[in-house]
């Protein structure tokens, strides 16, 4: 198994499409990545149960503040966003906003 970054498609809108997801804020799509995570729930459930949901939202929290970490070590800014519409960007990532989902984004690039 090897651990890396596959090429999966292009869209040339795509940073237009995940601005307007993310109601119009216009640093999300003028950063040089945007890292986008999603959450299968049932991953989590089989083990934590009630708490899963807490868990989830922990888990993207601690990812979160370190992409923080490393786009300050190289110099780079990051923002999480959590406004966004769910459906849109589910439907931007190709999942089905039930059985997987959008957590969380963060652009990251320069900062001015």
């Amino acid at each position: 198994m090897d651990h890396k970054l596959c090429f999966l498609w292009a869209d040339a809108e795509l940073a237009g499409k995940v601005n307007d997801a993310c109601r119009g804020q216009a640093f999300v799509g003028e950063g040089a990545v945007v890292f986008i995570w999603t959450a299968i729930p049932y991953r989590t459930e089989w083990r934590y149960s009630m708490v899963a949901h807490k868990i989830i939202a922990m888990d993207a929290g601690h990812l979160c503040q370190n992409l923080y970490l490393a786009s300050e070590a190289i110099g780079a800014g990051t923002c999480a966003v959590g406004a966004y519409n769910q459906s849109e960007m589910d439907t931007i990532v190709g999942v089905d906003g039930e059985d997987e989902f959008v957590i969380y984004v963060a652009p990251v690039g320069r900062t001015k």
